[in-house]
């Protein structure tokens, strides 16, 4: 079997899919509303499978994961290999402490609509000194991760270049804006995943989502047992977070992310009862 996984058959729906509706938009039916809308939803779909597979590949020959890589490059939006100095190395290692490149209070503890507006250009910013220095090293001791690597930011620079060239407003609207909003969407689920969490709890570093979501963006929710067991495969997450929910404060369990969005970052400023509390603060006060 080629998948390390079964439940990757769905992993590989997505894409298909993807790939499918991009082309028919280009070449056959052109924009239609809601489609479109369900293709910027597979943007974000592929941000996730970009961030699962950096994690544990799909499947088990190393050539087919390559190829991967060069297709979640070019519907990701950015170099894939990318998440390895920025999440695996960095953000894992750090869980949003300082030093984390992704931290979500490098500006301010407060949680407010504006912040989660800028965080993810501003993670973005922090994010490219990981990415220099990986690529340094690579050039210094392993060149043909360097190549392959190297491979990614030209593939991803031809399939754009060659789409502006071919129909550059086509090229803004099928391929661009959606690369940019999933790219943006992936950030701002870090931010609401950590923002206000205590980062030296050894439960309560992370906000977690158990709602409906999961089974659309393959558990993505479960944010907590992804730090504890981040080599444990996505399929996984649902049962690993039930085994450990009683430690997690329940005010880091949230059954839906729209509720969750829509209490924090537009009804809070009116009603106060719905601002997050910062977790990292009150322990910071406390001594």
């Amino acid at each position: 079997m080629l998948l390390r996984f079964k439940e990757d058959r769905r992993t590989l729906a997505y894409m298909a899919i993807t790939t499918i509706v991009f082309v028919l938009q280009w070449t056959l039916i052109g924009f239609q509303p809601l489609l479109y809308v369900g293709y910027l939803f597979l943007s974000v779909a592929v941000t996730v499978i970009a961030h699962n597979h950096n994690h544990l590949p799909i499947f088990r020959k190393p050539l087919l994961n390559i190829f991967t890589e060069y297709w979640l490059t070019v519907f990701y939006g950015f170099p894939s290999f990318a998440w390895i100095p920025t999440h695996n190395m960095n953000h894992h290692r750090l869980n949003n402490k300082e030093g984390d490149y992704t931290i979500t209070y490098r500006i301010t503890e407060n949680n407010t609509l504006l912040m989660l507006l800028l965080y993810p250009t501003m993670s973005s910013y922090y994010q490219q000194k990981p990415i220099r220095e990986y690529l340094r090293n690579m050039w210094n001791g392993d060149r043909k991760k360097w190549a392959l690597a190297a491979g990614q930011y030209l593939v991803l620079f031809v399939w754009i270049g060659a789409f502006l060239i071919l129909d550059w407003r086509k090229a803004l609207l099928y391929v661009i804006v959606p690369q940019q909003i999933g790219l943006f969407a992936v950030l701002v689920f870090n931010y609401v995943q950590h923002v206000h969490a205590d980062e030296m709890s050894l439960w309560n570093h992370s906000r977690n989502f158990t709602g409906w979501l999961n089974a659309i963006l393959f558990n993505n929710g479960y944010h907590t047992v992804h730090h504890e067991k981040a080599g444990s495969h996505w399929s996984k997450a649902p049962e690993l977070h039930t085994a450990v929910a009683e430690k997690i404060d329940p005010a880091l369990i949230e059954r839906s992310f729209w509720w969750f969005i829509l209490r924090s970052y537009f009804l809070a400023p009116f009603i106060p009862r719905f601002r997050t509390k910062s977790m990292r603060l009150a322990r910071i006060q406390q001594g």
